[in-house]
């Protein structure tokens, strides 16, 4: 299987133009959009200049040419980027939209007039026409994701930051519709708030599978000694982190044979989350935590949940795709003394270690460890998160409401001090006690996922615009709208 986060977003290009403007800037416009996604290593579908009048879409019979191209190309395209080097012909945009039957997203852009320019002959007039494209998609039921400003140059940087964001939020899009997250055990008995909903996620086109924790433990105990790729991952597990000394060679061995196991059982059935029954049946009956095997596939951006919280390991890999960056699934844990907007959150050591931002110590699970024995609990990550901004979200299935539901906000680590064993990140958010009182009304799990630096406006457009789950965006005054979106 190749990994979405390996293979080059593809988006088709279009070039909308009404035939009575001046030809000449469709040609720039698509000589310049092809070069920004050149230059960003994104893959361009789009047809020969000469396939049409001046390059562009100015005609039913131009949307029919288009349409069928980008049909015939459906499972290399991400995302549709719609360019307006005048005032473009609304009907044939619209249309080939229509007719391609592509349902990813589309980023709509038209181009600014020049002072100097704008008598008969070069006027571009894209400002107008923008509104009768999007007026059009309206009354056809199309989402489309606007750029920053509403005109702008197809050579300027801005558009090609929009670009770039609006490629992540294609990712985002493409990765969660087409999810498929294993179920490594069954949900421990004390966690009734890791339940959810599988038929909705399915709805959704997100897959879940399963398999019995026994069948982990039994595949980890019959790897051979001698194979190659046990000797590999050994090797891995040794130069991760610090390892104490009085860390027996048989614990490591042990962590090194679940995390080969894991890691073949979800390249077998095409996973690209997880979440594990993490307590305490893996420790008392093979001898080893789970933290570090969740933490390496972080790393690799294949996150994995503790206490088999599937919708934690959809918020988690909903971050990697919008960030590119390792997630990590934390508790809202504890105050932080009387701060109003400072809390620590923390688990027991499952954070990737560049999320930590410091090579971290790979020892035993600390309070499950005063209970059962250290010895059955190596494998936990410790560190302090270093400082630095973030973005939380949580996904959960609302049983009630028959949908899926989220929340998403930014924030920052800081570098406060906290005497606590495992993995700590003392986190400021702006409203802590608002979002805090979001999240006790609304039935939503103590769990929540991060990611390094501040990414929610890419999640909150694929979640918002394209994926159609309520959501709050912390912090944020919400769009004026007259109606949900998208629910046509």
């Amino acid at each position: 299987m190749t990994s979405i986060f390996r293979r080059r977003i593809s988006l088709g290009v279009v070039i909308g133009s009404r035939a009575f403007f001046s030809p000449a800037p469709c040609r720039s416009a698509r000589e310049d959009v092809l070069a920004q996604l050149e230059r960003l290593g994104i893959d361009a579908v789009i047809l020969p200049f000469e396939a049409t009048a001046n390059g562009a879409v100015q005609s039913i019979a131009d949307a029919d040419l288009y349409a069928a191209h980008f049909r015939a190309m459906a499972e290399r395209i991400d995302g549709l980027v719609i360019c307006l080097p005048n005032f473009g012909d609304e009907i044939a945009v619209a249309e080939l939209v229509n007719r391609a039957r592509l349902n990813v997203p589309i980023l709509l852009q038209a181009s600014n007039d020049e002072l100097s320019k704008v008598d008969v002959h070069s006027r571009r007039d894209a400002f107008c026409g923008k509104i009768s494209v999007t007026n059009n998609f309206w009354q056809y039921g199309v989402p489309f994701t606007e750029t920053t400003s509403h005109t702008c140059d197809t050579w300027g940087e801005e558009f090609g930051r929009d670009l770039e964001r609006f490629a992540r939020v294609c990712r985002t899009v493409r990765g969660l519709r087409n999810a498929r997250l294993g179920s490594i055990g069954a949900r421990t008995g004390a966690f009734q708030t890791m339940r959810y909903s599988e038929k909705l996620l399915q709805a959704a086109g997100v897959t879940v599978v399963t398999v019995d924790l026994s069948e982990m433990m039994g595949a980890a105990s019959a790897i051979a000694g001698d194979d190659p790729a046990l000797i590999a991952t050994l090797e891995r597990v040794k130069g991760y982190g610090r390892i104490p000394a009085h860390i027996q060679p048989a614990q490591i061995e042990k962590q090194a044979r679940w995390t080969l196991a894991v890691n073949r059982w979800i390249e077998e059935n095409g996973c690209d989350a997880s979440a594990i029954q993490c307590w305490r049946s893996l420790q008392d009956n093979f001898g080893c935590a789970t933290c570090l095997t969740m933490s390496m596939m972080g790393e690799d951006l294949m996150p994995s949940a503790c206490e088999v919280d599937i919708m934690g390991a959809l918020s988690m890999y909903a971050l990697a795709l919008a960030s590119g960056a390792p997630p990590a699934i934390l508790d809202w844990n504890n105050n932080y003394a009387d701060e109003q907007d400072l809390c620590v959150c923390t688990h027991c050591g499952n954070y990737p270690k560049s999320f930590i931002g410091d090579t971290p110590e790979v020892g035993e699970l600390d309070v499950l460890g005063e209970s059962i024995g250290r010895s059955k609990c190596f494998g936990a990550v410790k560190g302090k998160v270093k400082p630095g901004p973030m973005t939380f979200f949580r996904l959960s299935t609302d049983d009630r409401r028959g949908t899926v539901k989220c929340y998403l906000g930014e924030g920052e680590f800081t570098d406060h001090p906290f005497a606590m064993d495992g993995g700590i990140a003392v986190t400021r958010v702006a409203g802590l006690r608002k979002l805090m009182k979001f999240v006790t009304q609304n039935g939503f799990e103590h769990h929540v996922a991060m990611v390094r630096g501040h990414h929610a406006d890419v999640v909150n457009e694929a979640v918002s615009r394209y994926l159609g789950w309520p959501f709050y965006h912390h912090g944020q005054e919400p769009e004026p709208q007259l109606f949900q979106p998208n629910r046509f």
